[in-house]
């Protein structure tokens, strides 16, 4: 039986190093949407799409070309557009809102009051999650997003680790009655899984078996936290990793357990450490079963223009780092049982 789950062959095989972001297919997840969107809006006639400016960053200008009664460019003004999503809405569209994660926090009141308040049926999609906007710098870098729409009465919030899980989200965000916040990255990602990995909002996916230490990992993380766990192996500690793509609401039942099977967890988020998948977890962990935990995120700073991989590196959230939170962790276990 594999220790893998829902993986590409082609993955485990390299998984041993860093070769997995140099060598392996990749895609910005942000992209996917954009194809997504497209079948979404083929199947459903109620789906329309709002942008501010960013539709050929994000991609969903295709959709613009191909239903252009179905697509609406505000320019350079979130707050109107998402008051408009909201009035949309109300008729009985199912607007999919696209911009950049940091342009959101311009329309928190509209996406409080008008969005989440009244419970009307707007998809936001947040393209440029977390620092993976590396070459962009820190005002493009959407490294508290998670944060501030989990702190949202009534929000649903979505992370996928890849290709086919973003294409997923949003197939899932279509399904659902209400708002939904889907978070993605500007930077290309490997493509990990295959076509039956079983996304559903509310749950955590398995990804990884092991029986030490888990690493509960979203959006970008996913891929660097089986890099780790794979070279763990190799040093005698046997890791289960758990994509935690549904951050709000949260799979409170698979963190229990893993606290339960492997009595230590680590968290890893390219987000800021505060209101988080780590805050998520622990506050989960403190009220039904305390292990020892170790937090991988984005420290109390802003970040700085960089490539991808040696920003989020400089910044602790990397492979190497994970690892190292392991074994903190692990080592700390003797003190709990």
């Amino acid at each position: 039986m594999s220790t893998y789950h829902y993986l590409k062959p082609e993955i485990i095989a390299k998984l041993g190093s860093d070769a997995l972001f140099h060598e392996a297919d990749k895609q910005p997840t942000r992209t996917a949407y954009a194809e997504a969107i497209l079948d979404i809006g083929a199947k459903n006639s109620k789906v329309v799409v709002c942008d501010a400016d960013v539709s050929k960053s994000i991609g969903t200008n295709k959709f613009h070309e191909k239903y252009p009664d179905r697509a609406f460019n505000f320019g350079i003004a979130e707050q109107n557009m998402f008051a408009a999503a909201a009035g949309m809405a109300s008729t009985g569209l199912i607007p999919f809102v696209s911009t950049y994660a940091v342009f959101v926090y311009r329309a928190l009141d509209q996406v409080r009051n008008s969005i989440h308040y009244t419970r009307m049926n707007v998809k936001i999609a947040a393209s440029h999650g977390g620092i993976t906007p590396g070459p962009d710098g820190v005002t493009h870098q959407g490294q508290e997003d998670l944060s501030i729409l989990r702190a949202i009465a009534g929000s649903t919030v979505l992370a996928a680790a890849d290709s086919a899980s973003t294409k997923m989200a949003a197939w899932a965000a279509l399904e659902y009655k209400g708002p939904v916040f889907m978070d993605f990255t500007r930077d290309p990602v490997p493509r990990i899984y295959t076509e039956d990995f079983p996304f559903k909002i509310g749950t955590a996916v398995t990804v990884r078996d092991g029986k030490d230490v888990t690493i509960f990992a979203i959006r970008d993380l996913v891929a660097h936290a089986l890099v780790a766990a794979e070279r763990l192996s190799k040093q005698g500690i046997d890791v289960r990793v758990i994509d935690a793509y549904s951050l709000k609401p949260l799979d409170e039942e698979a963190v229990v357990r893993a606290a339960r099977e492997t009595g230590a967890i680590v968290t890893a988020e390219n987000n800021i450490m505060f209101g988080g998948l780590g805050s998520a977890v622990a506050e989960t962990l403190v009220e039904n079963f305390p292990v020892p935990m170790q937090r991988i995120a984005v420290k109390d700073t802003f970040a700085e223009s960089g490539p991808y991989l040696p920003l989020i590196d400089k910044y602790g959230l990397s492979w190497n780092h994970i690892e190292n939170a392991v074994k903190k962790v692990v080592a700390r276990k003797k003190w709990f049982f």
